[in-house]
C-alpha cells in the first residue's frame, strides 16, 4: 500500500494538458486521446504478461510494491479467460505480432487441457505454475473446497471462444474442451408449482466434494452471470425461456432497495415482472449490488446495446450516469467508478452505488474508486471516463508506469492499492479494445447461436424505461 499526500503528474500528464486545453484543434485532441489509450493498453497488457506463468496461465494478481512484480500462486477460470482475451486484443491492436499471439494462445490451451475438470467444467482454484488443484489457500493455509462456479466458467469459455476465433488452428482442440461444458448442469427448469425451488435459473455453483449445488441461483438479470446464460442459450444447452425467468427487479412484494415500478407482461409464454427502479429521475434496471462490473462487463463481448438500444442501451448509459453523480454530486469525492476490487489497505471488497442495487445490503462506495470501473464505462462515456482516470492518476499517482492502473484508490485516505488483479486488468484490456477497435473481441458473440438464439431475445426486450 502506498499513501500520496502530494499531487503528482504521472501517466499521460502531457496528454492531460492537451485534453484540458482549449486552443488545440479537435483533431489534436483525438490524436492525443488515442495515443494515451494505446499507452494505457500497452502497459495494462504488460501487467498481464507479468502475471503469466511458464505453465501457460495468468495468475490471480501481482503485487507491484517491490522492484519487480510478484505473482500470486493461485489462478481461476476467470483469470485464465482474461489472459486469453487480452492476448487476442494485444495482437489486434498491434502490441504483439500474430505469431506471438498464436504461440501464447497455444500455450494457454495446452495448459487448460491439463487442468482437472468435473462435469465438463473447471474448478475454481488452481496452482498457476503447475495446474494442480489448490487444496489450501497459498496465503493463509486455509482449506479450499473444490468448487465449480458457473460465472467463472463462463469467463473461461468466453476466452476460449475468442481464442478459437482468433486462431483457426486451435478450433478443434477448443471444440473438444467445450464439448462437455453443458450449461444445463447448472440449470433448474422452471416449475410454476414451486418457483422458489425451481426458478428456471442457473445455480451459483457446485461443490464437488459432496456433490451439492449452492443454495442460491443467479436470479438478477443485470449481473455478470448473464454471460453464462447467454452462452448456454447460444449453444442450445439452455432454453430461451431461461432469459425471461431472470429478474429485471424483484417483484414489488419482495424486500429490496426500493419498491419498483412496472407491470406484469407475458413474453414467449413466460409471465415476466417488467420492473425498473428510478434513481435521480432516471429509470434503469438495477444490478444486485450496484457495482459497475455487474452491469458492464458482459457488453464488452455481447453487443447488448446495439441489439436492444431502447432497453439495454438505455440502462447501461443511465447506470454509468448514476456512478458519475454518486461520486461527484452525492458523495463529493471528486472521482467516480465503483466496483469490487482489492482494498487499498489489503484484502478484497465489493464497492458500488447502493441505490442502484437490488439487495438491501448493497455494495457501498466507501470512498474507494476502482479504475477498471471507468474503463468499463468508456465505450459509453469516453470523454468523462478518460477525464476521471487522468484525475485519479494526477491526484494519487495511481498509474504504475509500464504496468497500468493499480487496482483501487481510497480517495479519502489517499491510499493506493499495491496490487493489480487479472480480472480487473482483463476488463481494462477488453474495454480499451472495444474503444480502440470496436468489435475486436465481439466476433464470436455476433454469429452462430448468438445471432440465432440470443439476439432475438434482446430484440424483444422492453424494460419499460424508454
Amino acid at each position: 500500500m502506498k499513501r500520496r499526500t502530494v499531487l503528482t503528474a504521472g501517466a499521460g500528464a502531457s496528454a492531460a494538458l492537451a485534453l484540458g486545453g482549449t486552443a488545440a484543434p479537435a483533431s489534436a485532441h483525438s490524436r492525443n486521446t488515442t495515443a494515451l489509450l494505446h499507452r494505457w493498453f500497452r502497459d495494462t497488457y504488460s501487467s498481464i504478461e507479468a502475471m503469466h506463468t511458464d505453465f501457460g496461465l495468468a495468475t490471480d494478481k501481482v503485487d507491484v510494491s517491490g522492484d519487480k512484480p510478484k505473482r500470486s500462486v493461485q489462478t481461476s477460470p476467470t483469470n485464465i479467460g482474461c489472459g486469453i482475451w487480452s492476448t487476442v486484443a494485444a495482437a489486434g491492436l498491434g502490441v504483439i505480432s500474430d505469431r506471438t499471439m498464436r504461440k501464447r494462445l497455444a500455450g494457454t490451451v495446452s495448459a487448460v487441457e491439463k487442468l482437472k475438470t468435473a462435469h465438463g467444467f473447471w474448478l475454481n482454484w488452481y496452482d498457476a505454475d503447475t495446474g494442480a488443484v489448490l487444496t489450501e489457500w497459498p496465503e493463509t493455509g486455509d482449506p479450499v473446497r473444490p468448487f465449480l462456479s458457473s460465472v467463472d466458467n463462463a469467463w473461461l469459455v468466453t476466452g476460449l471462444r475468442i481464442a478459437a476465433e482468433a486462431d483457426p488452428a486451435l478450433r478443434p482442440r477448443i471444440k473438444k474442451l467445450l464439448s462437455e461444458a453443458d450449461w444445463s448442469f447448472f440449470y433448474t427448469p422452471f416449475d410454476e408449482d414451486d418457483p422458489a425451488k425451481n426458478p428456471g435459473q442457473i445455480h451459483g455453483g457446485y461443490w464437488t466434494d459432496d456433490d451439492t449445488f449452492t443454495g442460491h441461483w443467479y436470479g438478477a438479470l443485470n449481473t455478470e452471470p448473464r454471460m453464462a446464460s447467454y452462452l448456454g442459450i447460444a449453444d442450445g444447452s439452455l432454453p430461451g425461456e431461461h432469459y425471461w425467468h431472470t429478474f429485471r427487479t424483484l417483484v414489488p412484494e419482495n424486500e429490496q432497495e426500493q419498491k419498483p415500478e412496472g407491470e406484469y407482461v407475458t413474453v414467449d409464454g413466460v409471465r415476466v415482472w417488467r420492473g425498473h427502479y428510478t434513481h435521480r429521475g432516471r429509470k434503469l434496471i438495477p444490478s444486485w449490488g450496484g457495482s459497475m462490473f455487474e452491469a458492464l462487463m458482459v457488453p464488452l463481448f455481447v453487443p447488448e446495446g446495439e441489439w436492444s438500444p431502447d432497453s439495454w442501451g438505455l440502462t447501461h448509459k443511465r447506470y454509468i450516469r448514476s456512478h458519475i453523480e454518486h461520486g461527484l454530486d452525492e458523495e463529493k469525492y471528486g472521482y467516480w467508478g465503483f466496483s469490487p476490487a482489492n482494498i487499498p489497505s489489503g484484502g478484497y471488497s465489493e464497492y458500488g452505488v447502493d441505490a442502484i442495487g437490488m439487495t438491501v445490503d448493497g455494495y457501498h462506495s466507501k470512498g474507494v474508486v476502482t479504475p477498471h470501473a471507468s474503463f468499463l464505462a468508456m465505450p459509453f462515456a469516453p470523454a468523462e471516463s478518460v477525464s476521471n482516470l487522468l484525475k485519479i492518476d494526477r491526484d494519487f499517482g495511481a498509474y504504475h508506469d509500464g504496468l497500468g492502473f493499480r487496482d483501487s484508490v481510497d480517495v479519502r485516505e489517499g491510499t493506493v492499492s499495491d496490487f493489480m488483479l487479472a480480472l480487473d486488468q482483463g476488463m481494462v484490456a477488453a474495454a480499451l479494445a472495444q474503444v480502440l477497435k470496436p468489435g475486436l473481441l465481439q466476433r464470436p458473440f455476433r454469429t452462430g447461436g448468438f445471432s440465432r438464439n440470443v439476439q432475438p431475445l434482446l430484440a424483444k426486450e422492453d424494460f419499460g424505461i424508454a
